[in-house]
Parts: C-alpha cells; sequence; structure tokens
C-alpha cells in the first residue's frame, strides 16, 4: 500500500509534506510533488501535515483519483519503462519533470508555486 499525492498538489506544492519524509522519497516537480512508490516506507507522516490534503494512501484513493496511483509511479520511469531508484530528494536537486498527463491539466488560477 503506497502513498500517492494527489491533483490538490498541482500547482500548489506547499512543500511541507518533504520536511517529515525521514527517507527522502518526496520529489519536486515542476507542477507537484510526486512520492518515490519502493522508496516510501508507509509511514504517513506526509499525509497528516500535507496543508492541502493531497496525499492518501493508494488504497483509499476515490476513483477519480485511482490515475494518480500510476501517475506517481510512472513520474520515476526511465525512457524504457522501468523503475529507477534515485536514492533521495534534496532541496538541492533541481525540479524533475512532470508526468506527460499533468501537462494535460490546466493551471490553476490564483495559486502559488514554491
Amino acid at each position: 500500500m503506497a502513498l500517492v499525492i494527489k491533483s490538490e498538489c498541482i500547482d500548489v506544492k506547499d512543500g511541507s509534506c518533504t520536511t517529515v519524509c525521514p527517507v527522502d522519497c518526496i520529489y519536486e516537480s515542476e507542477r507537484m510533488y510526486y512520492i518515490h512508490p519502493t522508496e516510501c516506507i508507509e509511514c504517513g507522516l506526509c499525509e497528516t501535515i500535507c496543508p492541502v490534503d493531497a496525499i492518501r494512501y493508494d488504497d483509499e484513493l476515490e476513483p477519480g483519483e485511482a490515475e494518480f496511483a500510476r501517475i506517481n509511479a510512472e513520474a520515476f520511469f526511465d525512457a524504457l519503462g522501468q523503475l529507477t531508484e534515485p536514492g533521495g530528494w534534496s532541496r538541492a536537486d533541481p525540479p524533475m519533470p512532470d508526468h506527460p498527463r499533468i501537462a494535460d491539466i490546466a493551471p490553476r488560477s490564483g495559486r502559488q508555486t514554491n
């Protein structure tokens, strides 16, 4: 059961989730954060601190949110479709590219990104 970041994070990127993650498995992209599916130890700290309620366990996703389990995992796939293991995120790392599906989602007006 993996933790997943959902659409509420898009164009918000509060980042408080990254400050509590004990294994640095939450990675920044251009429009949102993603949780690496195998680096996450499923402690749930990120879920408790997210101010926009964007984090859930994958088995708790509503039907309309289910694609975010796939999106979070696929964000870490290489060109051959293999899951990469980056080894932990740091604020010094440049943002990774967003999953292509995120580009299809209209920007949120009135929301700021970090």
